[in-house]
């Protein structure tokens, strides 16, 4: 079972009531399993958590960066409140290590599921929503992504092309990366789909997303970070 405490160590945060924090790791594949868990699965607190952490980073660019219009703002705030966005500190904080799952599930490698980390983050935040109210929960949420809103900042919101510039790289050079679909798993409505990039050398990098033009954009970004070609 997991270790709470440990976790609680990696979050920085001790839980005044520590349901909250076992209700938001708690995966829906682990509850069909345990009929009788009295807590329920993370899907409701994963809905609240959405609506803190989407508040806590509008808050925060409509206070500092007062001269950018709303159309600007939405986008920052899409590009930071994401799926990859949120895996990413999930991975960071070793989430997927503590969540409570169903033995299927588990054994196919759902707890490191960017689907399934990402939503579980969301729950966290719910927890510390509930436990210690929303400024609280707002000084974790900027904590954790305020370089990522500062860098979508610079950006303007818009989505970084890793396979453009992986593809400007190889043609300087005079050939073209490869795709290839490795596979995919989850079910249709919350699939993670996997894909390798290759290039002539026989280096290769692989990536995860929730569609395949995702999947091969962090496979895309993986093997900028190999070539050490700034991403």
């Amino acid at each position: 079972m997991p270790e709470l405490g440990v976790f609680e160590k990696i979050l920085g945060y001790k839980f005044k009531n520590i349901a909250y924090l076992q209700n938001a790791l708690t995966h829906t594949s682990y509850i069909n399993e345990h009929k009788n868990n009295p807590g329920g699965s993370n899907e409701r607190m994963e809905f609240l958590g959405d609506s803190v952490l989407g508040l806590s980073v509008s808050d925060y660019l409509y206070r500092n960066y007062k001269n950018l219009p709303e159309g600007v703002l939405s986008k920052i705030r899409a590009s930071v409140v994401c799926e990859d966005s949120l895996a990413k500190l999930a991975s960071t904080l070793k989430l997927g290590e503590f969540l409570y799952m169903g033995k299927g599930e588990l054994l196919s490698g759902g707890s490191f599921k960017p689907s399934v980390t990402s939503d579980a983050m969301e729950s966290v935040i719910a927890a510390i929503y509930l436990d210690a109210g929303f400024e609280t929960a707002k000084s974790y949420v900027l904590s954790w992504l305020e370089e990522s809103i500062i860098e979508a900042v610079e950006h303007k919101g818009k989505e970084t092309d890793y396979k453009s510039r992986l593809q400007e790289f190889c043609q300087s050079k005079g050939f073209v990366p490869t795709y290839t679909l490795l596979g995919e798993s989850g079910p249709d409505h919350s699939k993670t789909f996997e894909s390798r990039v290759s290039i002539e050398d026989g280096r290769f990098a692989d990536g995860t997303g929730s569609n395949k033009k995702k999947a091969q954009q962090m496979a895309a970004k993986a093997m900028l970070n190999i070539l050490k070609i700034k991403s």
